[in-house]
């Protein structure tokens, strides 16, 4: 006798009160394994079932949902549609496996099948959504339309409907006749989100006056509600009504019930698109509306994340690094967080600060290397290159597989026992680096540069320095370099063409560079354009007094 059982929610059989046998009792455990997750343990027993009654639909059902679920989805979908045959009445067996076609890439027999059911089980609205969502995703958007008319003529016209429609239009190039959609439901039926959005295609086309009206018969019906108080702020911004402006926006970040990260991501749009102008003009407001969204979200990080780089960007340091202190010990498990923090810390150049923060969230987070990076970003400024080696040794005895930091380290300890004096050590450095990525430019350049300093190993440096020009023909650095070497080894026609495009790459800003082709341009005879790159490197080099 065939035991058909009947599905809750979707999923959950019904069993019956009572076991009549042993597979029976197998069944019901099994089908308590699967609701608790345990998939590999149901599919056994389920297995265990089959062996005995291969055409028990209710443990192919199971079995094919629980080998979906542990990778094996080829042999799920082959239990499912045998179930689905065996009991081709079971609506649940049939739109799982709809759902396993549609997880195996097999999309004809995933519409084949809604399309069948929906025949089979025409009051089943939720096969018509899932096909309209098949349709579009097909192209097919007339078939959509022709779908979201059967769903008005059993379900009545609603809002996500209307939308719908509206977007398939859209998506034809209708336009107009999307619009028209919007309009004849509205006169038919009260709705602040269609209301809403015929205000912000007003709002679109200019229409400022128009666009307001929407928004107030929106909230004339829910006054309350977030998008056409945001759409009626924006409306007062773009018509340069800024106390209107103030006093709504105001509003919505005072509002407990609209989520902070959406107020943040408003604000932060703001932020970005205001010219220094208008926060300088609307300083006072500005910091009112920040610090009310503050008020209302005191813990949530975005918030507060975008309140510390407003305060930066109008210039209130303190403000902003208190604030972004705080997102940091409110969520002290966040790496972006305590990222922000240095950051900020870094760009307000107190650096024995970010030191000892970067050191501490080192701590924190082990196993994330940029936080010692971050430390030795502070003690470079600081001059303190031997602490730098030491920490570049901490990063490659605590990340000795992470290639990436291994290989910034190594670069770093190998700048900095140059800067020490130390040459040995940095060409050892410089050449444990190049074992990890034999073309790292940075090490390349520096490598190389450093060699042609000393004088020495010109043929080894050259080639260095060739593949860095290579990698990057526009870097004003690595051109330098490698027309310095040619120098040196007596190429001064071959460099002059590498100096003259560093000059269009921000060679001017370096007195080195500058120098450089000064030297270049005297060894050629061009001494009057020597000259005159000669004193504009002198310029540079009492701006810049401690570069090499």
């Amino acid at each position: 006798m065939k035991r058909t059982l009947l599905l809750i929610l979707a999923f959950v059989l019904t069993l019956p009160v009572f076991a009549q046998n042993k597979s029976d009792g197998i069944l019901i455990d099994a089908v308590q394994a699967w609701t608790d997750g345990r998939y590999k343990e149901a599919s056994a027993m389920l297995a265990r079932v089959l062996a005995s009654e291969p055409d028990n639909d209710a443990a192919l059902y199971y079995k094919g949902l629980s080998d979906i679920y542990l990778g094996q989805k080829e042999l799920g979908v082959k239990e499912l549609r045998k179930a689905a045959a065996l009991d081709s009445a079971n609506y649940w067996y049939r739109d799982r496996l709809a759902v396993a076609y549609q997880m195996t890439g097999q999309d004809d027999l995933t519409l084949a099948t809604y399309e069948q059911l929906l025949k089979d089980f025409p009051r089943k609205t939720d096969i018509q959504y899932r096909l309209v969502n098949l349709y579009l995703a097909e192209g097919r958007t007339e078939d959509a339309l022709k779908m979201m008319d059967d769903i008005d003529l059993v379900m009545g016209k609603s809002d996500p409907t209307v939308i719908t429609r509206y977007r398939i239009l859209l998506q034809q190039k209708k336009p107009e006749e999307a619009l028209e959609v919007l309009r004849d439901y509205c006169s038919e039926y009260a709705s602040p989100n269609v209301l809403s959005m015929l205000g912000d295609h007003e709002m679109g086309m200019f229409n400022d006056s128009l666009a307001l009206a929407y928004y107030d018969e929106a909230l004339a019906l829910d006054r309350d509600y977030a998008p056409a108080r945001l759409g009626k702020a924006e409306a007062y911004r773009m018509t340069r009504k800024y106390p209107e402006f103030f006093e709504t926006i105001g509003g919505l970040m005072d509002d407990g019930a609209i989520p902070g990260p959406a107020k943040a991501d408003y604000f932060m749009q703001l932020l970005q698109h205001s010219d220094p102008r208008f926060l300088q003009t609307f300083r006072a407001p500005m910091d009112s509306t920040c610090s009310r969204m503050v008020a209302a979200h005191p813990a949530d990080t975005s918030v507060l994340q975008t309140a510390g780089i407003y305060y930066f960007r109008v210039g209130d340091h303190p403000k902003a690094r208190t604030t972004l202190r705080a997102n940091m010990e409110n969520n002290p498990g966040s790496i972006p967080a305590a990222g922000s923090y240095l950051q900020a810390l870094a760009a307000m150049e107190d650096y024995h600060a970010l030191v000892d923060e970067a050191e501490a969230a080192a701590k924190r987070f082990p196993a994330e290397p940029g936080f010692l990076e971050m430390a030795n970003m502070g003690r470079y400024n600081l001059k303190d290159y031997e602490g730098i080696i030491e920490c570049c040794q901490r990063i490659l005895a605590t990340a000795p597989k992470d290639s990436a930091a291994c290989l910034h380290a190594l670069s770093n300890m190998g700048d900095m026992y140059h800067q020490t004096g130390d040459n040995k050590k940095a060409y050892k450095a410089y050449d444990k680096a190049l074992k990890i990525n034999p073309d790292y430019a940075p090490v390349l350049n520096n490598y190389a540069y450093f060699l042609s300093m000393e004088g020495r190993l010109l043929g080894k440096a050259y080639k260095m320095s060739k593949k860095t020009i290579e990698a990057e023909p526009d870097n004003a650095t690595f051109l330098d370099t490698f027309g310095w070497i040619l120098h040196l080894q007596g190429k001064d026609v071959e460099a002059k063409p590498f100096f003259k495009h560093a000059m269009l790459y921000g060679g001017k800003d370096s007195a080195t560079v500058l120098l450089h082709y000064a030297r270049v341009l005297e060894k050629l005879g061009e001494d009057d354009l020597a000259k005159v790159y000669r004193s504009q490197a002198k310029a540079k080099e009492l701006l810049n007094p401690e570069e090499e």
